[in-house]
This record gives structure tokens, C-alpha cells and sequence, in this order.
């Protein structure tokens, strides 16, 4: 599990999700739009959401506890990049594409 750390908050998640919401918000940043990133809490936190805003003016890093970039399933990625362009920003959804094959060199 990896760390989101945003302004003076922390957010644990999955360091594969985090690899790929990192793709994401380089993208919606470097072009200079803002938008709300959203989750569902898990039942330990009591199953309501997190909504946060997303802007190039606050503090933003991300820690990965393993070492490895996981591999990026492309259909996840497009998918997490058009809902970041919707009112209801970049809501976390499941894995629910499997990655293609890269083709060998």
C-alpha cells in the first residue's frame, strides 16, 4: 500500500492505483486544470466517500512502499482519465479491464 500525501493529509492506497492515478494527475496538472479526485472509504473508515481538489497550488507526493513500477493497464488509465474530465472529477473505480500483452521487442 502506498501513500497519497496532499497538502497536510495523508491517504493510503494501493500501489498500483497510485501508479496510475500518478499518470493521471501529471497530465491534468501540467495542463493546468484542477478537478476532484473522489473514493469510497473503506468499511474501516465507516463506507462514506473522499472528495479532495486537486490544484497545482498544494503540496502533492506519492510514496510507493514496493520498488517496482507495476505494469499500466491502458483501459484503466483511459477510463480514470475521461471521468477526471467530467463535473464529478476523477472518481476511483476498480480494475476491472485486465491489462493487454506488451508485444515483445
Amino acid at each position: 500500500m502506498g501513500t497519497l500525501f496532499y497538502d497536510d493529509a495523508r491517504f493510503v492506497l494501493d500501489d498500483r492505483l497510485l501508479a496510475h492515478l500518478q499518470i493521471i494527475i501529471s497530465l491534468k496538472l501540467r495542463r493546468g486544470e484542477s478537478f476532484f479526485l473522489s473514493w469510497k472509504s473503506s468499511e474501516s473508515e465507516g463506507e462514506g466517500r473522499n472528495v479532495i481538489w486537486i490544484d497545482n497550488g498544494v503540496p502533492l507526493r506519492m510514496r510507493f512502499d514496493e520498488s517496482a513500477t507495476p505494469k499500466i493497464n491502458r483501459a484503466w488509465a483511459e477510463t480514470l482519465a475521461l471521468s477526471a474530465n467530467t463535473n464529478n472529477g476523477l472518481v476511483i473505480t476498480g480494475e476491472s479491464i485486465e491489462p493487454a500483452d506488451e508485444p515483445e521487442a
